[in-house]
């Protein structure tokens, strides 16, 4: 086998160790965090909030409507079998769609309500314990 230079063995170090960051401090941690950090969030309108769900909601509402046209125009007009075998086979499919896009809009929304007031207690008890503890 083929020694190493000496240089190597004391001055560089594995490629693991040049991976590991040196110890963080709590705020560079805070700052690295994916979530919204408590002191500095500033308050979201209700669009912010509930933008999601209301676009999830209008998509599935939109598309179980175009799947309820297509449904009635398969079983209502007279054309071509291929036709009608098609028709018949993508109105259930966009009714379905539509109806599963806009349930989960429906229940996304109550699900944002209650992490909402959850985040409130978190706040209120924190401010809180931080004035209980600073005394």
């Amino acid at each position: 086998m083929e020694a190493l230079p000496p240089a190597l063995e004391v001055d560089e170090k594995s490629p693991e160790s040049k991976d590991l960051l040196p110890s963080q401090t709590a705020s560079s941690l805070c700052i690295s965090s994916r979530s919204e950090s408590v002191w500095t969030a500033a308050p979201r309108s209700n669009w912010e909030i509930y933008r999601k769900p209301i676009v999830i909601m209008s998509v599935g509402g939109a598309i179980l409507l175009f799947g309820v046209v297509i449904t009635c125009l398969a079983y209502t007009l007279q054309l071509g079998e291929t036709t009608m075998t098609v028709l018949r086979m993508t109105g259930p499919a966009f009714l379905s769609l539509g109806l599963m896009m806009l349930v989960c809009g429906l229940v996304w929304v109550p699900i944002i309500k209650k992490k909402h007031k959850q985040k409130q207690k978190s706040v209120f008890f924190q401010n809180l314990k931080s004035f209980f503890l600073n005394r």
